[in-house]
């Protein structure tokens, strides 16, 4: 009996060792092993895992006999032993609601693949976040909200609400190995509803943004011509005149509105879509096909010039502009600062809205590309690596538009004054002004100057009867001008002031056409990561289902390409996206810190990068991230319901641009497809409170390591059958 007992002994010593290594030891399996921190090899995890199902059989083997051993025995183990773990506790785990699953079927499992380097993956996160109009805002808002003042708010929101919040979905997606649609589910299953909306908003997103595209390549189309069409105005058919709609405005804004958009005057004005941008557009999708239908492989290297060739050229653009006359001017408002603005609500709305579609949160893609990480990889270090390049680009960015807004200025005060001597000669000639109204001759050495000091020397009376005449130029004025359309008025113009403008202005718009070409990368894998994690099939037909996708993007996009699809994309994207966004946040938010644990999921990744994490994340996610997030909401929620609804159109009657309200049933369209995107969450939520699953998870185990994927490779592996079979997670308390 007593040497019966001494094996029972022995072998729940054997059994606590081998369970502890399958269930504690479980991150190192599934991670794909080597000393080097860039490169994987997929050789070793599909070794371990070979070894994986025979290890557990063989475990829960030595279980079951130490069990009967002990029980035939009929004495007590050693407290000191038994306390590691009991055969008793052992046998419940097999019970429990958390397992990771090993499936069989056919006996074919394809592995899921991992990033080649991980400078690929930090590439491609880059290229995703760094959107141009996203960048344009911060460098509007730095302008017009305050200055220094509102980079101390960006810089306090990105600390604390932005940094956590992309750390969460690097973190879930990187833990789960699963992308949007299934990973909530697993983590709380009343929020599964939160991945489809995700899913969807990307979806809706994809189908507008590639339109950006379409428009860069036709602006591109027409490099061949000299000068460009947007620098100067074209003849009229059979006439030496300039076509009179494009002199009463300037040459840039002509072609953008009436030659690129073809735009309607209203927004209720619809018609077909324009066929000189249907063209583009399909190229666009055929471009992103390519970079995209081999997988991460291809999408990989396709980042280095999608991402890496544009910050060569941001800095050939900062060195150039930092040369440039009146630059000095524009670089005088990085300095400044409105304190004011440090106690103003809508300042720090518009930053944390500004921090929250910065880093790409609530769409997907981050989540999506993180799970193809290997489970130990150092996501915190990532995080601030992505937090530093953009706060690094951010200011790269600002200095470099600063500089040429100033530039532009100038120009434009130059022409303003040169304008308005032309006039007052005029004038005078016709007697509606006396002689002593005459402007300075040459204003060629300083145009500015000369002219300021001219009028400010006149006589109050005949100085109020020149300005009754002749507009004011201000170089403040035109440097704060308020501009929505960037990228293809100011820009055009300034490149069309540089020497060799042909080969600066092909550069800037190959700079947007790579940023943007490299937003929609992510986009795409946000849309077809989570399909194939749900549908396994579907990996087996990667190029399949790609093209499927783009053609059917291609086609909703069409929209979007017609005389008032313009008005549109701006109402998506200027009143509704935000909406279901932080919607999305908030959910994961609550998700993770609240229904799982904050503790306890820092507990469970603590285990896979073998390091602990700090407790202040825990906290910044159950109390500061989810009040501000709340807060912000509410403030855009009441800035939307106060404001009209208003849009820039473009009246071809005037040839100008006109601030117009949108129509009653454009609030109405916001407010229904928000309502029918977020319907999932609270039909999930419903579901399982019915059928009694709590809001806050009770289990103390760990998250799944393997959820449905097999372990990460980056060939499909064929195995021998093997039975389904369930391997219980170790006891982790939160």
């Amino acid at each position: 009996m007593e040497i019966e007992a001494h094996t029972s002994v022995s072998l729940l010593e054997t059994t606590s060792s081998t369970l502890t290594k399958l269930t504690d030891g479980v991150p190192e399996i599934h991670i794909l092993e080597s000393k080097d921190p860039v490169t994987w090899s997929s050789a070793a995890s599909i070794s371990e895992f070979q070894d994986l199902a025979t290890r557990t059989a063989k475990a829960e083997a030595w279980e079951t006999h130490a069990f009967e051993a002990q029980t035939r025995a009929n004495s007590q183990p050693k407290q000191n032993i038994v306390s590691d773990v009991t055969a008793t506790s052992i046998m419940k785990q097999k019970h429990s609601k958390e397992k990771v699953e090993v499936t069989e079927k056919e006996g074919t499992f394809l592995v899921r693949p991992l990033w080649p380097q991980k400078f690929h993956y930090i590439l491609t996160l880059v290229g995703y976040s760094l959107r141009p109009t996203q960048l344009w805002n911060f460098v509007y808002l730095w302008i017009h909200k305050g200055g220094c003042s509102f980079f101390m708010i960006y810089i306090i929101i990105l600390v604390f609400v932005g940094i956590p919040l992309l750390f969460l979905e690097m973190a879930v997606g990187q833990m789960l190995q699963q992308g949007s649609l299934d990973l909530w589910k697993i983590i709380g299953p009343w929020a599964g509803g939160v991945g489809y909306i995700s899913f969807v908003v990307c979806f809706i997103t994809s189908t507008y943004t590639n339109v950006f595209n379409s428009w860069i390549l036709f602006y591109l189309s027409h490099f061949f011509q000299f000068p460009f069409p947007w620098e100067k105005c074209p003849l009229m058919k059979n006439a030496s005149d300039f076509d009179p709609a494009c002199a009463r405005t300037t040459p840039s804004i002509y072609f953008w509105y009436q030659q690129t958009l073809k735009a309607s005057d209203r927004i209720e004005d619809g018609g077909p879509p324009v066929l000189s941008l249907s063209l583009p557009l399909f190229v666009s999708w055929c471009l992103i096909g390519v970079f995209i239908i081999n997988g991460l492989q291809s999408i990989g290297k396709v980042m280095y010039v999608l991402v890496l060739l544009p910050y060569f050229i941001l800095f050939c653009f900062l060195i150039r502009s930092l040369l440039l006359e009146g630059a000095i001017y524009g670089l005088q408002h990085l300095l400044v600062a409105k304190v004011s603005a440090l106690y103003n609500v809508n300042v720090w709305s518009r930053a944390g809205s500004q921090v929250v579609f910065q880093l790409g949160l609530g769409f997907g893609p981050i989540v999506s590309l993180a799970s193809h990480m290997p489970q130990s990889n150092n996501c915190v270090m990532d995080t601030f690596i992505m937090a530093v390049v953009i706060v690094v680009t951010l200011l790269l960015f600002t200095t470099f538009i600063l500089s040429v807004l100033g530039f532009w200025a100038t120009v434009l005060t130059y022409r303003c004054n040169e304008k308005n001597v032309e006039t007052l000669i005029k004038l005078i000639n016709l007697g509606k002004l006396p002689p002593d109204a005459y402007p300075p001759a040459d204003l060629r050495e300083n145009p500015t100057s000369i002219y300021n000091t001219w009028l400010n020397s006149l006589p109050q009376d005949i100085k109020n009867m020149v300005l009754s005449y002749i507009p004011e130029c201000n170089i403040q004025d035109q440097f704060l001008q308020d501009s929505q359309s960037f990228s293809f008025l100011i820009f055009a113009e300034y490149t069309s002031f540089l020497p060799w403008s042909s080969l600066w202005s092909l550069l800037f718009f190959l700079l947007l056409l790579f940023r943007e070409l490299g937003i929609m990368v992510g986009f795409m894998q946000g849309i077809i990561l989570p399909l194939q994690d749900t549908f396994s099939s579907l990996r087996k037909h990667t190029a399949l289902l790609t093209v499927g996708i783009i053609m059917l993007l291609y086609l909703c996009g069409l929209f979007f390409t017609r005389p008032s699809g313009i008005y549109f994309m701006r109402l998506l994207n200027e009143y509704w996206i935000v909406l279901p966004i932080f919607f999305i946040i908030i959910c994961e938010n609550i998700t993770v810190a609240w229904a799982y644990g904050a503790k306890r999921f820092l507990a469970d990744m603590a285990v896979l990068l073998d390091r602990p994490i700090s407790s202040i994340c825990s906290r910044l996610w159950c109390y500061v991230s989810p009040v501000v997030l709340l807060f912000l909401l509410v403030i855009i929620l009441v800035d939307l319901s106060m404001k009209p609804m208003t849009y820039i159109a473009w009246d071809s009657v005037g040839s100008k641009e006109v601030l117009r309200p949108y129509p009653s049933w454009g609030l109405f369209l916001v407010i229904i497809l928000f309502l029918i995107v977020i319907l999932p969450v609270p039909v999930y939520l419903v579901y399982w409170l019915c059928n009694g699953m709590p809001f806050k998870s009770k289990s103390k185990n760990r998250l799944m390591i393997f959820s449905k994927s097999p372990p990460p490779s980056d060939q499909p592996v064929l195995r021998e059958k093997v039975q389904k079979e369930e391997i219980p997670q170790g006891d982790k308390t939160k």
